[in-house]
């Protein structure tokens, strides 16, 4: 759990990954110096894990998407799974899920054609049956994940 300040330092720049220095301290009310030395240690300490532009698929080619369920056709198999399904480009995340199924995958590619040609590999390669779940409109993702903060504790200083 993180202290209140860097929860609230973690929740800005969820929200803007670019706000600078000088913002971030007015927003959560702490000297640039501070928030900047409280920013790096979120870095060291792995909870800022890096900072990302967000890439519209559709404009670069790439406008379906879709969630693949994967289930091992060989129980007693080693689990190396996520390892033989990073080699493939086309899948955006992987997810160790419970179930029935082992993994679930998110995927973008250019064409139905494509992702027929994806799921070939990924059961040639990976060993596993697939189920595929194909994505009609995105109303919205990408949302900013960030800690909850106390309810109760002070907010910036005005």
């Amino acid at each position: 759990m993180l202290e209140d300040l860097d929860a609230r330092i973690a929740a800005v720049l969820a929200a803007d990954g670019r706000c600078s220095y000088t913002d971030l301290a007015e927003k959560v009310g702490l000297s640039v110096s501070a928030v900047h030395q409280r920013v790096r240690r979120l870095e060291k300490r792995g909870v800022i894990r890096g900072y990302t532009a967000q890439i519209d698929s559709e404009q670069i080619g790439l406008p379906l998407t879709a969630f693949v369920s994967l289930t091992p056709i060989d129980p007693a198999a080693p689990d190396d799974y996520p390892h033989r399904l990073a080699q493939m480009p086309e899948i955006e995340a992987c997810h160790s899920v419970a179930g029935v199924e082992s993994y679930i995958v998110k995927v973008r590619v250019q064409s139905p054609a494509a992702l027929e040609a994806l799921l070939a590999r990924i059961r040639g390669t990976a060993g596993m049956t697939t189920r595929t779940t194909v994505v009609l409109s995105t109303p919205f993702e990408g949302r900013p994940v960030a800690p909850p903060l106390d309810p109760d504790a002070p907010g910036p200083a005005e």
